[in-house]
């Protein structure tokens, strides 16, 4: 039935979601699973999440590339190299 698609079990569009294949599982075997549930057996049987085949048309990759030279370094910063600190939770930073 997942193979026939979406539409073929009467939703208009061409997108299966978590929800709408665990619909079809209850109705059709009347057996309930959470979506986390659904998402596991999805995986065992080979099924992963969907993802779109093509990008938007309205998309300006050289707008996209100078935001990354720009933008991006000022957004991410900088990582400090030394910071007093420690990772023990019982042991006081510069102690």
């Amino acid at each position: 039935m997942l193979d026939a698609g979406p539409a073929a079990a009467g939703w208009p569009d061409q997108c299966w979601t978590l929800a709408r294949i665990a619909q079809i599982v209850r109705l059709r075997y009347g057996v309930e699973y959470t979506l986390a549930g659904m998402d596991l057996l999805l995986h065992r049987i080979g099924w992963s999440v969907q993802v779109p085949s093509r990008k938007a048309t309205e998309r300006d990759e050289a707008k996209i590339a100078a935001w990354k030279d720009e933008q991006w370094p000022v957004i991410k910063g900088g990582r400090r190299t030394w910071a007093p600190g420690s990772a023990s939770r019982t042991k006081r930073a510069g102690a």
